[in-house]
């Protein structure tokens, strides 16, 4: 629908310019008025701004213009303007604001990650997010290297007896295809020890089998040792029976197969192998073989009877108040491989020489215990024990010897002046007081000793 409006009659402009603006009002009023009657229809009317515009050209006004404005405020339109561009909309950005260049999407989007290939040519292995494990690879050890790291872990096995710290410190090796030379160094230095280390190592290698060493190890370190049979007889002349008793127990400890020794039998050109597979043989065909070869090598150590012990020590040292060798006693004492039960010599010493009463006798186990104190040989703690023993059982010594208590103060008094005795321990040693009786109606009874 359109209205039109007759232009104003001629006249005065500025006089009537009031009266015409009222006018056209009420002309456009009436029109539309007119018009929703002539219809018969409902026309809604909008909340329009209607505006009578009155155009000046060049200094002279125009007939008035009737002007509708939708916006109840007219802005210009700018770059930053959130106004839609196409009069369409209200003004909200697009997509939520996850949408255009530049936008980080929707609050609380998470965005999934790509999946890249890793033969696309474009491919940057820069980016790549795995999780990257940075290890330690040692290299392999060669054969003389192996050797000089064997010798102080199997010396130390030996001192101690802890399998599992050599097995830990084995399994932190790379040793790679040389794990059979663990069984020629671990024999080959039993070869040069006592029956009883002997027994250590071959504890060692039955634990060591399953863990670091499997049986195909074992076949070749054995057929190490036998090949190497001549090098080792230079230097122990019974090193094929000892190879023989190992092999022997090796197999009765499941570390080697049945067939081991019967397998080299007319293949075997070096004498010494002979010798040592010989031996093996006797002892897996002889009656209960396998139960006898637990204890191939004697029971060693601390698995032998105290009363055994106590015999091997009192020879020791009566063979050494003969003879004065220390050196003898010493490797004695040290055969016998029970640092633990040391303290037994240190209180047999000194018993011994209470009980001898001499001069001689007092002066040797002086000598003696203080050469055992000072290379360590016998511990501290273990000499204080035997001594405190000693401090325990005078009374009953004193029985037999009546002048226990004053050849155990002139042993005391030397062993403080050499430093074995410790200022606790000269001070705690017993001494009988003076002797006096009571009055003959007591029936001249003895006091008690007072310590």
């Amino acid at each position: 629908m359109s209205t039109e409006l007759a232009p104003l009659p001629d006249g005065d402009v500025e006089s009537k310019n009031g009266a015409e603006k009222a006018t056209h009002e009420e002309v456009l009023a009436n029109s539309i008025d007119s018009g929703i009657a002539s219809d018969s229809r409902v026309i809604k009317k909008a909340k329009r701004n209607v505006q009578i515009v009155t155009p000046t050209v060049d200094g002279v006004d125009t007939p008035p213009i009737l002007s509708i404005n939708n916006n109840k405020t007219s802005q210009p339109f700018t770059k930053n303007s959130r106004k839609s561009r196409n009069a369409v909309g209200r003004g909200l950005p697009k997509k939520g604001g996850a949408g255009g260049k530049g936008t980080w999407g929707v609050a609380g989007q998470v965005v999934d990650p790509i999946d890249e290939d890793a033969n696309d040519p474009n491919y940057d292995s820069d980016n790549d997010t795995e999780e990257v494990v940075m290890k330690v690879v040692l290299p392999v050890l060669t054969d003389d290297e192996l050797e000089k790291i064997m010798s102080p872990i199997l010396t130390e096995y030996l001192e101690n007896g802890e399998i599992h710290e050599v097995i830990d410190t084995l399994l932190d090796l790379n040793i790679g295809e040389n794990r059979h030379r663990i069984i020629g160094s671990a024999i080959a230095l039993a070869m040069e020890r006592h029956d009883p280390n002997r027994e250590m190592m071959s504890q060692l290698i039955s634990d060591l089998y399953g863990e670091v060493l499997q049986m195909e190890d074992m076949k070749r370190g054995f057929d190490y040792l036998l090949e190497s049979l001549p090098d080792l007889t230079l230097d122990t002349p019974e090193a094929p029976v000892l190879l023989g008793r190992f092999i022997a127990r090796a197999v009765a400890d499941d570390c080697l197969p049945p067939k081991y020794v019967s397998a080299y039998k007319g293949r075997m050109d070096c004498i010494h192998g002979r010798q040592a597979l010989d031996k093996a043989d006797v002892l897996l065909n002889m009656k209960h073989g396998l139960v006898r070869l637990d204890e191939i090598w004697g029971a060693g150590g601390g698995n032998r009877p105290v009363k055994y012990l106590k015999k091997k020590m009192l020879m020791l040292l009566k063979e050494y108040l003969s003879s004065g060798d220390m050196d003898e006693a010493t490797r004695c004492l040290k055969e016998l491989d029970v640092p633990h039960f040391h303290h037994e010599i240190v209180y047999e010493g000194i018993v011994m020489a209470i009980e001898e009463s001499t001069e001689r006798a007092s002066e040797l186990i002086v000598k003696l215990l203080k050469y055992f104190y000072s290379s360590s040989v016998v511990t501290c703690d273990c000499m204080n024990k035997g001594i405190r023993r000693v401090y325990e059982e005078i009374s009953d010594i004193a029985v037999d010897v009546p002048n226990a208590y004053q050849l155990l103060d002139d042993i005391g008094n030397h062993l403080h002046a050499e430093g074995v005795l410790s200022e606790e321990l000269y001070k705690d040693m017993p001494s009988r007081g003076r002797k006096r009786f009571v009055s003959e109606g007591d029936g001249g009874r003895l006091k008690g000793d007072q310590k």
